[in-house]
């Protein structure tokens, strides 16, 4: 036969377990907010852009992008999205990466973005090459970091000027 636990009992646990389950949500929501605090976002520019190759629809080319990681704890980007612009706001390509990279604490790490390209998105730009020799260009997007206090998407955007003669300068 089993014991009939009282009335009184069952509401005492029951006042027991919401009380716990209170204090970790408010610990996990103050540790949270606290880390959040302590993330700085890594800082993102544009070092260059090298056209690698040319074809009858399009091309490639080598995006180097700068990561500065001003905290002091390791971060693990997993992902990278990006968008190059050039002229005023023609759309040149856009993409994500998703290959890992790792900039360690209060360092400076280069990172290759591979951008396929194809001549329908360029050819403002193109003209704008031809006229005067050179081109604006912005590169933007985000990159997502894990870090010991959680996961964070960081924006970046970073402008440059792209010269027949001279490669790119920012």
């Amino acid at each position: 036969m089993s014991e009939r636990v009282p009335e009184r009992g069952i509401t005492r646990m029951r006042k027991t377990v919401l009380a716990i389950a209170a204090a970790v949500a408010v610990t996990t929501v103050a540790c949270s907010a606290l880390g959040k605090q302590a993330f700085q976002d890594p800082k993102v520019t544009l070092q260059d852009v090298r056209v690698t190759g040319l074809g009858i629809t399009g091309g490639q080319l080598d995006v180097l992008l700068n990561v500065d990681n001003p905290n002091e704890f390791r971060l693990d980007a997993t992902r990278m999205s990006y968008k190059v612009l050039v002229g005023d706001s023609v759309q040149f390509a856009t993409g994500i990466v998703d290959n890992h990279f790792t900039v360690d604490g209060r360092k400076v790490q280069q990172v290759h973005i591979p951008v396929s390209f194809t001549y329908s998105g360029v050819g403002a730009a193109g003209r704008q090459l031809i006229q005067s020799g050179a081109v604006n260009y912005r590169v933007l997007g985000d990159v997502t970091v894990g870090t010991p206090v959680g996961n964070f998407t960081v924006p970046y955007s970073s402008t440059g000027r792209f010269t027949t003669l001279g490669g790119s300068t920012r």
